[in-house]
This record gives C-alpha cells, sequence and structure tokens, in this order.
C-alpha cells in the first residue's frame, strides 16, 4: 500500500510503498478514501525535519540533556549511532482519516464489514484502528465532510475545557482551520465570539460565518478591540489556536481576560508566563491535550476499556461522534473550509509548498481499486537458495540499534522483516537491503526457506510467537523475556519438547568480552556475586509496568543479571528472594534486591535500582571467589585483584550482542540450531524471575522446581 512519511533527519516527505497492516484483536481495518492535511501541526513537522542538527537541538533542550547524559554513562560513538538512529525514524503523517471497514477484529461489536468510518487513521491507503479511535459516519454526511472529524474534536476539547456557557464572550486566537472550526462550534454554543489572525483571507472566512473577527496587523491592538467588544469587562474566555514561539500571545490573552477568566491552549506558543497578569485577575490557565479524556491512556485507546459515561461524559470517541452529528444537522458547516482536494499520488502538490501554503484545508483522495498487500519485496539482491534464511520480527529500538548493526557484518540471509504497522519495517528493510517487508507473522512462519526466526516485539508477543514458531520446526531467538507467567512457559516447554526447532533467549552479556575473560579467570567455582542495575526511571503508565503487556521490570531486564550469575558460577538458581522498596514494594519492581541461592553453594545478589543517576555507569559487577576478586563496570572496563597474568580489560562498551548474533548467524548459514545456551539454564532462569515476584507478594524464599 501507499502512504505518506516524513524523514526527521532530511525534512523529505515521500509516498512510500510499505506492507499493510493486518488486522488484530480489538481493531478495525479500513480502507481509506480520504483524508485531511493538517497543515499547521505537519508544517511544524516538516520544518522541523529540514532543521539543521543545532536547530534541532535549540528546539528540544530536555532531549540534549539526555544525550550529554548518556555519553558521560556509555561514551561518545554509542550516543552519536543512537542519535542518527533515531533521527532515520520515518515518521507517519496524518491523522484525519476516512474509509470503509474491510476487516473486523476479536472483541469488535460496533462495526461490521462495510460501515464507513471516521479516524485518527493516516495517511494510507489502509489503516488498522482500534475501536475507540473510530465513530461511524451518518449517511448524509459525505467523506469530504467526514476528514474534518478528528481535527475538529481537537477545537471541541478546547471548548469542553473553556467550558462557555450561553451569551459569553470568548475570543479565539488564531484562524487556522482549527481556529475556524472552534470559533464556528463555539457561536453554536450561543456564545459571543471575537477572532483574529494576521491572515487576510482567514478573518474574510471567519466573518462570513457571523464571528467578529480582524487582522491585529492592520492597526487594531487585540486587547483594546476585545475591551471594546465587551463594554470593558473583557473576555470570558480565550481560547489559543496558533502556534508562535514568542510569548506575546498568553502575555495578550491575560491582558485582555476579564477577572477569574479561563485561558485554554490549543496550538503552540511561548510560555514565559507573567505572574502578575495571572495573579491579579486570578485567571485560570489549561492545557488542551488532544481529542479529549482516553488520550495517551492505553487501557482507553488499545484495549478498549471505555470510561463510564455518568462520570465522562465526553471521551475522545464522543467528541467524534459529537462533531459527525453537527455536520449532519448543519451546524457545522466544512465544506467551504475546502481548499484543494488532491489524489494522494499527487501529494507534493500540498507538501510542496507547505511552508509558504494558504490553504485551508487539504484533502487527499484514494482510488477504490487501491490493493491489499501484507508483504512488500524491497530488493532482489541475490541471495543463496537454501534453507536457511532469517525472519527478524520487530522492528523497534532493540531491532533497528543493536541487532541489525550486529548482524551487519555477518553473512546472515535476512528474508523477511516484520512490523506491526509496515513504517519502521520498510525503513529497516531498505537500510540493510532485506528481502521483504512484512506485517504477517503467520506468512512468514509458513515460509520453508526460512530456517529461524529472531523475535523482538513487545513482551506480551513473545511467548505465542515462540510457540507458533516452535510448532513449525523454526529455530527460535526470543528477546528476553521468554514468558510473562508459569502457564505460558509450560506451553513454551510442551512446543519445544514435540518439535524440532531449537530455542535461544537474547542473554547477550554472557557473551561479552569482559565477561568470557572473568569467565575463563575464575572457572566453575563457589562465588559471591554482585550485580547492580543503575537502570534509570520508567514513567508507571509506560506498558513495560503493565504486568500482562510487558511484565515489569524484574521478568523483563533483571533476568539478565539472573542468567549472568549462573553462567559465572556454573550452576542453577535453587532459591530466591526479593525485597523493594517502599511502603507498598509490590506495587514497585523498580527498586529492589534480590538474593539467590545456587545449586552449587555459590550465592547472588542483584540490585536493580531506578532511582539513581542516568550519568553514573548502568550496570557494575563484583565477583569475589578464591582470595579473588574482580570488578566490571559497564561493559567497558573489568579489573582484576588476584587473578595471575590479568589485571584489567578495556573495551568500547560491549554488552556481548556482536558476538551473540555472529554466532547465531553463523549457526544459521551452516544448519546448524541456535541454542548457544544450555535450555534447562534457559528455564531456571525465566522461572527464577517468575519466583522473584512470587518471593516480594509472599515475603519468603521460594524454590525454584
Amino acid at each position: 500500500m501507499k502512504q505518506i512519511l516524513q524523514s526527521f533527519k532530511t525534512g523529505k516527505t515521500e509516498l512510500a510503498e510499505i506492507p499493510a497492516p493486518i488486522i488484530k484483536k480489538g481493531h478495525i481495518l479500513i480502507k481509506t478514501t480520504r483524508s485531511l492535511v493538517s497543515l499547521g501541526t505537519e508544517k511544524m513537522l516538516v520544518e522541523f525535519g529540514k532543521a539543521s542538527l543545532i536547530e534541532k537541538a535549540r528546539q528540544q533542550p530536555d532531549k540534549v540533556k539526555m544525550v550529554l547524559d548518556k555519553i558521560k554513562a556509555e561514551g561518545l560513538m554509542p550516543t552519536i549511532e543512537t542519535v542518527f538512529n533515531k533521527l532515520e525514524q520515518p515518521l507517519p503523517l496524518g491523522y484525519c482519516n476516512v474509509g470503509k471497514v474491510i476487516a473486523v477484529g476479536d472483541g469488535i461489536s460496533d462495526f461490521k464489514i462495510g460501515d464507513r468510518v471516521a479516524s485518527n487513521g493516516q495517511h494510507a491507503e489502509f489503516v488498522s484502528i482500534p475501536q475507540n479511535l473510530a465513530a461511524h459516519i451518518p449517511n448524509s454526511v459525505s467523506d469530504d465532510e467526514a476528514a474534518f472529524t478528528v481535527i475538529a474534536s481537537i477545537g471541541l476539547q478546547g471548548i469542553r475545557l473553556i467550558n462557555p456557557t450561553f451569551g459569553e464572550n470568548i475570543v479565539v486566537i488564531g484562524l487556522g482551520l482549527i481556529g475556524l472550526l472552534t470559533a464556528e462550534m463555539l457561536l453554536a454554543n450561543g456564545c459571543n465570539v471575537i477572532a483574529y489572525d494576521i491572515d487576510d483571507s482567514k478573518v474574510e472566512i471567519a466573518k462570513s460565518k457571523g464571528i467578529t473577527a480582524f487582522n491585529p496587523s492592520k492597526g487594531n491592538d487585540p486587547i483594546n478591540f476585545v475591551l471594546s467588544q465587551t463594554n470593558n469587562i473583557g473576555a470570558d474566555g480565550v481560547i489559543i489556536t496558533a502556534s508562535a514561539k514568542n510569548n506575546q500571545i498568553i502575555s495578550d490573552a491575560a491582558k485582555m481576560s476579564r477577572k477569574r477568566g479561563r485561558i485554554v491552549l490549543v496550538g503552540v506558543i511561548g510560555l514565559d508566563i507573567s505572574r502578575a497578569d495571572f495573579y491579579e485577575k486570578e485567571l485560570s490557565f489549561q492545557v488542551s491535550c488532544s481529542y479529549g479524556p482516553g488520550r495517551y491512556d492505553e487501557n482507553y485507546e488499545i484495549k478498549g476499556i471505555d470510561y463510564p459515561l455518568s462520570f465522562v461524559r465526553w471521551t475522545e470517541k464522543r467528541n467524534f461522534e459529537t462533531v459527525l452529528n453537527s455536520i449532519k444537522k448543519g451546524t457545522l458547516k466544512v465544506k467551504p473550509l475546502i481548499s484543494q482536494i488532491v489524489d494522494i499520488e499527487d501529494f507534493d502538490k500540498i507538501y510542496g509548498n507547505i511552508s509558504s501554503s494558504k490553504s485551508i484545508a487539504s484533502i487527499f483522495k484514494y482510488k477504490e481499486e487501491s490493493k491489499y498487500n501484507s508483504n512488500v519485496e524491497i530488493t532482489t539482491k541475490a541471495i543463496s537458495k537454501n534453507n536457511g534464511k532469517i525472519a527478524i520480527v520487530g522492528a523497534g529500538n532493540f531491532t533497528k540499534m543493536t541487532l541489525l548493526p550486529s548482524l551487519k557484518r555477518t553473512n546472515a540471509q535476512i528474508k523477511y522483516i516484520v512490523s506491526a504497522m509496515g513504517v519502521n519495517g520498510t525503513a529497516l528493510a531498505k537500510k540493510h537491503n532485506i528481502l521483504n517487508s512484512s506485517t504477517d507473522f503467520n506468512e512468514v512462519i509458513n515460509d520453508s526457506e526460512v530456517s529461524t526466526i529472531l523475535i523482538t516485539t513487545r513482551h506480551d508477543l513473545h511467548a505465542n510467537m515462540v510457540i507458533d514458531a516452535l510448532s513449525k520446526n523454526k529455530h527460535v531467538f526470543v528477546e528476553k523475556p521468554l514468558a510473562l507467567n508459569i502457564e505460558e512457559l509450560k506451553l513454551i516447554e510442551e512446543a519445544y519438547n514435540k518439535n524440532n526447532g531449537s530455542l535461544m533467549i537474547g542473554f547477550n552479556r554472557r557473551f561479552s568480552p569482559h565477561i568470557q575473560k572473568i569467565k575463563s579467570s575464575i572457572g566453575n567455582s563457589q562465588m559471591n556475586i554482585i550485580a547492580t542495575m543503575n537502570a534509570g526511571s520508567i514513567p508507571q503508565n509506560v506498558w513495560v509496568h503493565d504486568m500482562k503487556v510487558g511484565g515489569g521490570r524484574i521478568i523483563g531486564e533483571a533476568c539478565h543479571y539472573m542468567d549472568l550469575i549462573v553462567h559465572l558460577s556454573g550452576s542453577k538458581i535453587k532459591e530466591i528472594c526479593m525485597n523493594a522498596m517502599g511502603e507498598n514494594p509490590q506495587e514497585n519492581t523498580d527498586n529492589a534486591s534480590i538474593l539467590l541461592k545456587l545449586e552449587n553453594g555459590s550465592t547472588g545478589v542483584i540490585n536493580y535500582f531506578a532511582n539513581g543517576s542516568k550519568a553514573y555507569s548502568k550496570e557494575r559487577l563484583e565477583i569475589f571467589s578464591q582470595e579473588k576478586t574482580i570488578i566490571m563496570n559497564n561493559f567497558i572496563k573489568t579489573k582484576a585483584y588476584g587473578v595471575k597474568g590479568f589485571k584489567k580489560l578495556k573495551t568500547k562498551l560491549d554488552k556481548g550482542h556482536k558476538n551473540q548474533f555472529s554466532l547465531i548467524s553463523a549457526n544459521v548459514n551452516s544448519g546448524k540450531a541456535i541454542n548457544l545456551i544450555p535450555y534447562d539454564e534457559l528455564i531456571n532462569v525465566t522461572k527464577a524471575s517468575f519466583a522473584a515476584i512470587e518471593s516480594l507478594k509472599n515475603k519468603n524464599w521460594i524454590k525454584i522446581i
């Protein structure tokens, strides 16, 4: 399918050929007929892409600090590689989509095939959308009109926050598309609407709709004009839909407001607020979040859990429905705002001069004969005709910044890269000369030429994908964790025992030259190991913390050090006990200490902390055995004390990824299994990670059975 993408690195906009998304649970698959260009938002993204690296840095000072901290912890070159990899990631444009439903996922009851819907889908021929981000289009509303649904909902949410009453004086600053829609909806709400913009054509459109509009660059001072229109009382509310880098707009909004007036920001402006302006009038200020309640809430948007109407009257989906109903009734007239309708193939007519465009609303039109295809051939390079090919499933940061660079210098024969939406997978396929970009995992594992599947998806997908791949007798590598609970693990063990594939978990650290040197220096003996992970904090609303999706950070990441302790001691974990910080430690496993007893009498301590400085080394390992002490610092420096013939090792940051994937590639090319780690150790470590959580809940030691 065709989709519009933009490069953050160069600012180039292209109509790319990528695989169409497949239908999944809780989603509907839509064939697009129209999509509307949000000129303000998309212009900002395009201009950011075209900016130099220095200009990008100036616009994002918070990101600059993160980069500096990463340089201190990991070094200059790894940080530069990370930054450039981020910039290379293509950005899908658009969020105002109209089309017909062509497939319905499990758990969907509100939609059926053939329904016309408006959604926040992108500029793409096919989109997969969660049920709470789509709404039915009334029969009398055309596709062109329905394309305004989402962008009008942004203005509507600003109105809901300003909470206007009949007859109030409301000012709208900025008469771009959102501003015009906002002003018209305020009129329908019974408000006296004053609006201004420096573009005469937009001011005239507003006037034609009955709005008191003016151009401040033509001699009208905004503050005095508003006061003159409100009998010197001032505005009851101000909605800012403009985009500007200076602080003049927020200052003017405060000065034109009455005492205890309300100001809501929908656009993007400078926010150096004068305390005096707000203090004397007791003004309230609020930033509006996109389409309404539910936005960026994974439970609402992805899992489809609606807010009870009696408690949250207007969610983003109900805002969509309200806009569509207003268009149906004629209280919101959007047709006069359409500047142009362009075939998607002629996208450059819009993006070619987007910085200077005077268009109000531009709409893309899609061909009815668009064909659905979940696989796209990227290159026709020569590849050996054997059954030792690799498929990579997952195109996130790990695949982009670790897996593929590690495979680059090997002779890996990669036939597929699979990604959920096709965008990231296609970009990586082009960069690394991978034959095919796909969105269909089942099609890939049924390809007889593919012997090995490398899985790097979100954690909740791991177990089922491993089981499905093993059932096809594939060799399977899966980034940790293998599973999220004991039930999933049992099903994996059954599939492994029934079939002929091999299994490998991405416990890469044991392949680091630092760990290999340590292992050769101490052998298999009783030892004490202390491992510290300065993991850094992750907001609680991120999926990693969801036990059903990410499994939490102990199962998802601390398992690395459980494996290292097993590897270095040469013995499996026998018992485990965990304690965590805080009054409710079961709800916060980010800061925890884990004690391990091993079968050969060795002991291990894993300190997994998220409350330390990111400028400090992320990982540290201390080993005490046979009057020897070895300290490894962040896989860069290792110092040994009391070890004959070994004092120190210094390298670039090397956590073992390159060595791990080089060995996997060599095994694949020679037709061998990829189980580089003994199967019983993989299972032991996975069980130990589950037992750590159980120990925290039960407050006792847990035996690993």
